[in-house]
């Protein structure tokens, strides 16, 4: 039996526990952090290629067989998932070691992000519901003591409406949960889904179907209840804005790809509508939220919002064109979305504030953050020949193809006014003169500007090879999105 999908969750947990056996030890802490995100990248990349190479890889864990025992479960969408986390977290940790105040670091840090990371991984890589709800937890925990980490009165506050939400969605999440063994008396998702398409009660599974959907909703910041995102992801340390802003979210969506595609596909005519209907709603409210925004990150946070709409949208076409074309989209997100919030904390050190009124002036004083700000931002945009193009064409070209015309229409105004707020960003924390009664500048080193900017960079290049070089990515989601749309395999591997 392989041990491949196991090791992004051991990892992780290792290394948070020699963290936190080096507690108040800056630098052990530091290494520490640093030697389990590279580990868990290499892993993380043997796992994408073993996918690639055998299709789906199955654990049973102490050889129990499913649908008795813990299962883990790896298909193409899981092992890119867990891929691209593995990249986040080292982008991230190597911006934390130039970025993170000391006093923060030293009340543990890095072994909360570690945990954050392995509930992430678990959550991709989990094949039973009940263990989904316990890898959300994981996060929950861990996401909120970093967001709360420092104490301010923003954050603390912020925090708690974090928590308050997901708290609301974890209850819709345990409900669902148990309706679901109470018709099937199982929990393991390729025994659902042999189990409910059978079953005698299709308004009930409906029913289970939008409990879940709303419960999801909440996590992946669906319309109507995504607020808790822009009141919190502005107010912590940018590196933790920029891993909640990659990874969070995509957690909820990765779950309504998984049940929506392999356990509730009974009623798609109701359920994926309704799925459309939330899409053009999300994408409508978190772009004019961004317009109306006045703060960098907080403009960032609502286009978190109005981006997850274009991921819900390949979704409600179920097609194996549009999932792929979802599946591009958010490997595109998480990488041009993690860079943004990165760039906006290197204007923050930069001009002692991220107002857009305190800033500016950076075009000249600091060209290359300029450029490292351009390249995702339009990508985020959807301008060619950048990686978010080719997302949102694929997700047009399908939807035209469907008949949606009315949905197209509104991702392409969504776009343009995407494009709208970037360049409001632009000129305002760019192009223009630095006000007179601008804030201080926080002091770095030149290490420390390095060990910042170099992950940006990172990201912005792989954002262009993502446009310039689509067809790999585009191939690998095409081949992702065929097992999506064989739920029949999915469960012939899980249950032999």
């Amino acid at each position: 039996m392989s041990m491949l999908p196991v090791l992004p969750l051991v990892i992780p947990l290792a290394a948070a526990s020699l963290s936190l056996a080096a507690w108040r030890r800056r630098r052990e802490q530091r290494v520490l952090g640093l030697v389990g995100a590279l580990l868990l990248a290499v892993a993380a990349g043997l796992l994408l290629w073993r996918t690639w190479e055998e299709g789906h890889l199955v654990m049973q864990v102490g050889s129990w067989p499913a649908p008795l025992g813990i299962t883990l479960v790896v298909d193409l969408l899981s092992a890119t998932m867990v891929a691209v986390t593995a990249l986040i977290s080292l982008a991230v940790t190597v911006y934390s070691l130039g970025s993170v105040d000391p006093s923060v670091e030293s009340f543990g840090y890095y072994p909360l992000l570690q945990i954050l990371v392995m509930g992430v991984c678990g959550a991709f890589l989990t094949g039973d519901l009940f263990n989904l709800y316990v890898w959300f937890e994981v996060m929950l925990m861990a996401s909120f003591v970093l967001l709360a980490l420092g104490g301010r009165p923003a954050q603390l506050q912020g925090a708690v409406k974090y928590v308050v939400l997901n708290l609301l969605a974890s209850t819709f999440f345990l409900c669902g949960v148990g309706l679901l063994y109470g018709m099937t008396g199982t929990l393991n998702l390729a025994d659902l889904a042999r189990k409910l398409p059978v079953d005698d009660s299709p308004p009930m599974t409906t029913a289970v179907g939008m409990l879940l959907l709303v419960a999801f909703g909440i996590k992946a910041a669906v319309f109507p209840l995504f607020f808790w995102l822009p009141a919190s992801y502005h107010t912590p340390a940018s590196a933790v804005s920029a891993v909640f802003a990659g990874l969070l979210t995509k957690v909820g969506v990765y779950a309504l790809l998984r049940m929506f595609t392999l356990v509730f596909i009974h009623e798609p005519g109701f359920t994926h509508r309704v799925i459309l209907v939330l899409a053009a709603l999300t994408m409508i409210t978190g772009v004019l939220g961004a317009v109306a925004q006045h703060g960098m990150r907080r403009i960032l946070s609502f286009h978190i919002v109005s981006q997850i709409g274009y991921m819900v949208m390949g979704l409600g076409l179920f097609t194996k064109t549009a999932l792929a074309a979802t599946i591009f989209y958010v490997v595109h997100h998480i990488m041009v979305k993690t860079n943004l919030f990165l760039v906006a904390g290197l204007v923050q050190r930069a001009c002692g504030s991220e107002a857009l009124k305190e800033v500016g002036g950076l075009a000249q004083a600091r060209p290359a953050l300029a450029v490292l700000f351009l390249v995702p931002a339009l990508s985020l945009a959807g301008v060619p020949p950048l990686s978010g193009f080719f997302a949102k064409l694929g997700l047009a070209r399908e939807g035209l193809a469907r008949g949606e015309y009315t949905l197209v229409a509104v991702a392409l105004v969504v776009g343009l006014l995407t494009l709208v707020s970037m360049t409001k960003i632009w000129n305002e924390v760019f192009w223009k003169a630095a006000p007179p009664t601008g804030r201080t500048p926080v002091p770095e080193s030149t290490s420390e500007r390095w060990l910042m900017m170099g992950p940006a960079t990172v990201l912005a290049l792989l954002t262009v090879l993502a446009g310039l070089g689509a067809q790999p990515l585009m191939t690998l989601s095409l081949h992702a999105a065929e097992q999506l749309m064989d739920p029949a395999g999915y469960t012939r591997v899980v249950l032999p």
